[in-house]
């Protein structure tokens, strides 16, 4: 059994304003937010393989960063697709051709996500090993309104039952890729994520805590929080402050 992380950064950042270049390639502490979400994945122990879907245009550039950063565990750069479930199934049939689609675990990930640890990777293992599938998440700290296609309010959820879905989200290979592929034969191309299409499919899913912190860079304001919550990272290890002040 092989564990192999599924990258997708397939989008073009078109609410992030940036005209240039695509969300995932912008730099953070002077590295492009993707090779920050690769690193993680390539320190892990846990993890053997990563494999890409990305952005067309940008996989001889993507190459080019896999080299210079020396991330040897990318085996694979694949084109995304015309949407996130496109470019999710693009990548699943990566980590089938450079592994085993009977045994694999495989941790779907945002490539535009880089503030994961090493525990959120081993839970996520565990959960899958345990249970059949991880879904990261957190608690949620304000409330959740459901709204109708009015924007008036719909339900109010109950706080203590609310989670918020965030990545890894990982699956045995095999239950993930049939899951896609009768899709594909259903003509379903609207699932947001692969929890969605999972709990479509009847599959009971299992929660992990993940870091507060874990959050995408979609927003300019998401790509500053994000620098912020780098900086605070990087004194704690200069000034020796505990782990938990950035990561409860």
């Amino acid at each position: 059994m092989m564990k192999t992380a599924v990258i997708f950064a397939g989008g073009v950042g078109t609410r992030m304003h940036s005209k240039d270049i695509p969300k995932q390639f912008l730099k953070l502490h002077d590295k492009p937010i993707i090779v920050h979400t690769l690193g993680l994945f390539e320190e892990s122990p846990e993890i053997d393989n990563i494999v890409v879907s990305c952005l067309a245009d940008y996989i001889d550039y993507l190459q080019k960063l896999v080299e210079q950063y020396n991330l040897k565990k990318v085996k694979k750069i694949v084109p995304g697709g015309n949407s996130g479930q496109e470019s999710i199934y693009n990548g699943l049939k990566a980590a089938e051709e450079v592994g085993n689609r009977e045994e694999d675990i495989v941790l779907i990930h945002d490539g535009v996500r880089p503030l994961i640890n090493e525990k959120t990777i081993q839970d996520n293992i565990k959960s899958v090993q345990e249970h059949g599938s991880a879904i990261t998440s957190v608690e949620a700290k304000e409330t959740i309104l459901v709204v109708d296609d009015e924007e008036s309010i719909d339900s109010v959820p109950d706080r203590s039952h609310s989670r918020l879905a965030r990545a890894p989200q990982s699956f045995y290979l095999k239950d993930i890729l049939s899951a896609h592929e009768r899709a594909i034969e259903e003509n379903k191309y609207d699932f947001i994520d692969s929890c969605s299409m999972m709990t479509y499919y009847g599959h009971r899913l299992y929660l992990v805590d993940g870091p507060q912190e874990n959050i995408k860079i979609t927003t300019p304001d998401d790509f500053y929080t994000m620098r912020a919550l780098l900086d605070a990272r990087e004194d704690a290890q200069i000034y020796g402050l505990e782990e938990s002040t950035t990561t409860d």
